[in-house]
């Protein structure tokens, strides 16, 4: 003995005897269910977490067959009978396995237990046809779990419902990795066609903003760049956006790439767009108001010497160039009164209009007007019970007569023109006129409800300056779709009351 040291083989006698006194208290308090089950399945014994977990006195426990027990009170005859075919897989080949089910717990809410069957084997190694039942209580880890996946689903479904942004990640070498949160449904391609793509394909190379190689200059430098710019979509549509990209970092802070988030910014550069145009309508109705009022001051003196002169005696000849005169101081007169109707502000007269009927007593209408001899068919598709709007019923008369004109002399061979009304979102009622007609090229589109633009030789272009106005005074919209030799689709929208 040196310096008071125990021998090893007297350590490990004392270690084994104490544990061995120990081993039963460990077992009996262990935070684990723990069943010990014979041949036939009974149970030989439990220890306290089985008494608390299932509720049942271990009177009641002690012999009972061990499926019996744990599925005293539930229907799930499938967990049941899969329990049993893992315990004899488990005895038959001696060896430990794993299964978890849920059984009802002392509450009588179900619990979550995972399972360990082990098979028990004596000094010599060899099986006595007993096991041991060792089960986790798992409920709280599965729920806290479940509540994360929930969550992260939900993120994963509010994202994706964001259509207005597009979220997309590159590597260094510029190759997209990462194509999500609406990606797919702003910019058309999918996640497997775009996958390792490099990213160049979806910018403007034509847009200085959208250079590549100094945006991510400037994200390496400050960490995060922000640009208004353009992407292009995978039918090459362009689409502005608002463009934030940071720096794609690992665990360890290491520059790994980059991400992308883009916002559309289609419809707040149509309402800039709207609110840029109404007010040069604005300027341009007072600069028209102020022009008609000065040439009508000497078109009445025109026109009253004109009337004199008609009281005199004068060449056929001479009556002829006064008559020319009369006519086109009467087309000036006229255009004149266009003028003031645009520049005026009128105040509709409001009363409750159903569309339908509104439609049907323009089309009698048309017939009134010089238009082409050709055959026009009109095909009508009304929607059922449309509730009432608010309107001037004459004004909107004349936005769709307006309309309507517009597509018979947009087809001089003939065509079909389709008047559809519909219920949008039980907010508006919505009138399309689509015609079959030559069409409008798309760089007059963004004019073409601007006064004095028009498309036709002869037009005054006033016509649908003055149903904008019109439609605008009704708290509505009107737009207009148009495409060369395959025609036109104007979009009506006017508040129900």
């Amino acid at each position: 003995m040196n310096g008071g040291s125990i021998p090893l083989s007297r350590l490990a006698k004392f270690m084994e005897i104490e544990i061995k006194e120990k081993l039963p208290n460990l077992i009996e308090n262990a935070a684990v269910v723990v069943l010990y089950l014979d041949r036939n399945g009974s149970i030989l014994f439990c220890n306290n977490k089985t008494e608390k977990l299932l509720g049942i006195n271990r009177v009641d426990i002690i012999g009972k067959n061990w499926l019996e027990v744990l599925f005293k009170d539930t229907n799930n005859i499938m967990a049941k009978e899969m329990f049993k075919a893992v315990m004899e897989d488990s005895m038959s080949y001696k060896r430990a396995k794993d299964f978890q089910c849920h059984i009802l717990g002392a509450s009588g809410l179900e619990r979550l237990i995972s399972w360990s069957i082990t098979p028990i084997f004596n000094k010599n190694n060899q099986t006595t046809d007993e096991s041991a039942l060792f089960g986790h209580d798992i409920t709280e880890i599965e729920e806290r779990e479940t509540s994360v996946k929930n969550i992260d689903d939900s993120l994963k479904n509010i994202f994706s419902s964001i259509k207005e942004y597009a979220l997309y990640v590159i590597n260094l070498d510029g190759n997209i990795t990462y194509f999500g949160m609406g990606s797919e449904t702003m910019l058309g391609w999918t996640k497997r066609d775009i996958i390792f793509k490099h990213v160049g394909i979806l910018h403007n190379v034509d847009d200085t903003t959208s250079n590549l190689s100094f945006i991510l200059e400037q994200v390496r430098l400050f960490g995060k760049y922000e640009t208004e710019t353009e992407l292009i979509t995978k039918n090459k549509a362009i689409i502005p956006v608002i463009l934030t990209v940071n720096q794609f970092l690992d665990s360890t802070g290491k520059l790994t790439g980059y991400i992308f988030i883009a916002k559309d910014m289609t419809e707040r550069k149509k309402l800039e767009y709207q609110i840029f145009q109404a007010e040069k309508l604005v300027a341009l109705g007072q600069l028209s108001a102020g022009m008609a009022h000065e040439i009508n001051n000497p078109l009445f003196v025109i026109s009253g010497r004109l009337e004199m002169l008609k009281d005199e005696k004068l060449s056929q000849k001479v009556k002829d160039n006064l008559a020319l005169i009369d006519s086109q101081t009467d087309r000036i007169r006229k255009l004149v009164d266009r003028i003031l109707k645009f520049s005026r502000k009128s105040t509709p007269v409001l009363e409750a209009i159903n569309v339908n009927e509104a439609i049907e007593l323009v089309l009698p209408l048309v017939h009134y007007n010089k238009l082409p001899a050709a055959k026009i068919e009109i095909k009508k598709s009304f929607e059922e019970n449309m509730p009432q709007i608010k309107g001037d019923l004459h004004q909107l008369q004349e936005v769709f007569l307006n309309i309507l004109i517009n597509a018979y002399q947009s087809m001089p061979a003939g065509g079909v023109i389709k008047i559809i009304t519909s219920n949008f979102k039980n907010l508006y009622a919505q009138i399309q006129i689509i015609d079959t007609g030559i069409g409008i090229p798309s760089h007059n589109l963004k004019d073409i409800f601007m006064p004095f633009f028009s498309t036709k030789n002869d037009g005054t272009g006033l016509g649908l300056s003055i149903c904008h106005n019109i439609i605008k005074n009704h708290n509505g919209s009107i737009e207009l779709e148009s495409q060369v030799n395959k025609g036109s689709t104007f979009t009506i929208k006017l508040p129900f009351i």
